[in-house]
């Protein structure tokens, strides 16, 4: 008897420690760098090591002293997030599939259905646990497992319902809302292609030994990026939003599925589990087991700031560019638009190929906002023009608080530092006049159209809910789907696979173009031998050609993408090279009449 009790004291000490270690990792921005953060991760997960191996070996008497089955699964639940949590600070893939490997243990062992009890907090936990593995399992893009846990999930909660009938269940139906919408939205354009980087697909044999000679008198290497959006009623589940999701699974490497396989139920070894009894199944953890893949280099570090303000987002760039490596670029994504209270239905408008566009739905004071004024200040012996704080990107609700908004000029300072900055808006342009103002290092940009194109204005709905510009640089071919108008039924996976074929063909030509070139800007040339930014880079051509050769000759400019600096000529739309791939494809896929090609 005094073992069971001591047993138990030592088990509530270790309960007691370990969520103590546990709360000072939550409470951590999600940006926080450096070996401070690496410090208490690994403190906190071997406090849950010591607690989780000490339930295994001590199980049988701490269930006699009243250890319940949703206890362990809570504990395993918490090393889960820790896994997550790790993910999102490193981008390192194999923290988000040890916490895939214990919500899927966790599910399979049904911790959380078994005696449930009539207290609301532990309903909770359950609850809580469906929303992480939900979102884990999303970043990892296992549809069919997403769609089962949003069906056990909303029977959880209707068995919350009918056991606390006093409760408002109100934002957990709201969690489950935005998760159907998710998926709703995010599978209307999927391939069975991943939009992570994946060797197989994005590697192009033939331009390969170019790449690997290609040498820049400066290169930089790509080892971080901070991405953002804020729309009204945009699609996003817990904190990550349908942009910034397709731009972080943009820049990783996919797992070749070599290195990390899940060990059967009854396996024993490192990084397996076994199911001994009904009580536990035991899990075995092992950060220092390495399940990277030797042959990937690391993907880029992430901030995923969800709706933050101006000053937060200021905020994490200073700290990233402080700690940022020598010879390294930040690549800043930024999705909003450029008026308060302006959602994406508002900025579209016809601009089908095969007839004249209609005239603008927006007001003229937006155009107006992006003409360039001559007049400016003296600060410190520097020029500053007033068209750096002319205009600005919308980070919040309505309303004129300074902290809703981001001018041009707030991001120059961090020019000291190289950039790579990706603004998607409607007031896209007016951070043009960051080029020629940087304060050290020349940024590369990338903006997007100022409105996007659509073939007829009944395909509208499809582009209310997400960014085309995005679209076409984390899935170019979908894009150009969504942009002739042509659905998942109306392209066969044979005609889609071919397709895709002949533009790798045409990627891999162009990489041995940009390889080649004799006049490309040094601000590309000492980022084109990262294998992500290189993509982009491609990406960008084809969508800035699509777009040139499906909208009216005569309503181009606000349906455009710029880069700056500009990229050589040989690039350009009515470049030979780039005229006949764009052509091809839209051949292949029998839509070229939608198209303003020089020949037909």
């Amino acid at each position: 008897m005094s073992e069971k009790r001591d047993d138990w004291r030592t088990f509530r000490a270790l309960v007691e420690a370990a969520d103590k270690k546990y709360a000072r990792v939550r409470d951590l921005p999600p940006y926080e760098r450096g070996a401070a953060h690496g410090h208490l991760f690994q403190k906190a997960f071997k406090a849950h090591m010591r607690l989780w191996k000490f339930q295994q070996v001590n199980r049988q008497r701490l269930v006699e002293s009243g250890l319940k089955r949703w206890e362990i699964g809570e504990i395993a639940s918490r090393i889960g997030q820790l896994y997550f949590s790790q993910y999102m600070r490193t981008s390192e893939a194999r923290f988000l599939l040890e916490a895939y490997v214990f919500y899927e243990a966790i599910l399979s062992r049904k911790y959380f259905e078994g005696g449930k009890s009539n207290d609301l907090k532990v309903w909770a936990k359950e609850l809580r646990f469906y929303a992480r593995f939900l979102l884990v399992a999303l970043i990892l893009n296992h549809t069919e497992k997403v769609n089962k846990l949003v069906e056990i999930f909303k029977d959880v909660i209707e068995d919350c319902k009918a056991t606390f009938r006093e409760t408002n269940f109100r934002e957990w139906k709201v969690v489950v809302q935005d998760i159907v919408r998710f998926v709703k939205v995010n599978t209307t354009f999927t391939s069975d292609r991943p939009l992570r980087y994946c060797p197989a697909f994005d590697s192009h044999s033939t331009s390969i030994p170019y790449v690997t000679r290609f040498h820049a008198k400066k290169a930089l290497k790509f080892r971080e990026a901070i991405l953002t959006s804020f729309h009204l009623n945009e699609v996003k589940f817990a904190e990550l939003t349908l942009d910034t999701h397709r731009m972080l699974q943009c820049l990783e490497w996919e797992p070749s599925g070599s290195f990390y396989k899940k060990q059967s139920s009854d396996s024993n070894g490192n990084g397996g589990f076994v199911d001994h009894s009904g009580a536990s199944g035991i899990i075995e953890m092992n950060l220092s087991l390495d399940t990277s893949d030797s042959s990937l280099p690391p993907n880029p570090r992430k901030a995923i700031l969800y709706h933050p303000s101006v000053t937060h987002l200021i905020a994490v760039i200073a700290t990233v560019c402080e700690e940022l490596p020598p010879e390294s670029v930040v690549l800043i994504y930024l999705s909003a638009p450029g008026k308060p209270g302006q959602d994406n239905a508002s900025r579209i408008e016809s601009s089908g190929g095969s007839s004249k566009s209609s005239k603008s739905i927006i007001s003229s004071e937006t155009s107006q906002e992006r003409v360039c004024s001559t007049s400016g200040s003296d600060i410190d012996g520097c020029k500053i023009s007033s068209n750096y704080y002319r205009s600005c990107l919308w980070l919040g609700p309505k309303g004129r608080g300074g902290s809703n908004l981001l001018y041009p000029a707030d991001i120059i300072p961090f020019t000291r530092r190289p950039l790579f900055l990706i603004i998607d808006s409607d007031n896209s342009q007016a951070f043009k006049v960051i080029h020629g103002a940087e304060r050290g290092e020349m940024a590369a940009l990338f903006l997007s159209p100022l409105r996007p194109s659509l073939r007829k204005l009944s395909d509208a709905a499809h582009m209310e809910n997400m960014s085309q510009f995005t679209l076409f640089l984390t899935a170019p071919l979908l894009a150009f789907q969504q942009l002739a108008g042509l659905s998942s039924t109306d392209v066969n996976p044979a005609l889609y696979s071919d397709a895709s074929i002949l533009l790798a063909t045409e990627f891999s030509a162009w990489e041995v173009m940009l390889c080649k070139s004799n006049n490309l800007d040094l601000v590309w040339a000492q980022v084109l031998s990262d294998p992500f930014i290189r993509r982009l880079i491609l990406r960008f051509i084809f969508c800035r050609a699509v777009l040139y050769f499906f909208c009216n000759p005569k309503d181009r400019e606000d349906h455009l993408p710029l880069c700056l600096p500009e990229l050589p000529s040989l690039f350009s739309p009515e470049s030979d090279e780039v005229h006949s791939t764009i052509f091809h494809i839209a051949d292949k896929f029998g839509v070229s009449s939608y198209f303003h090609f020089r020949y037909t």
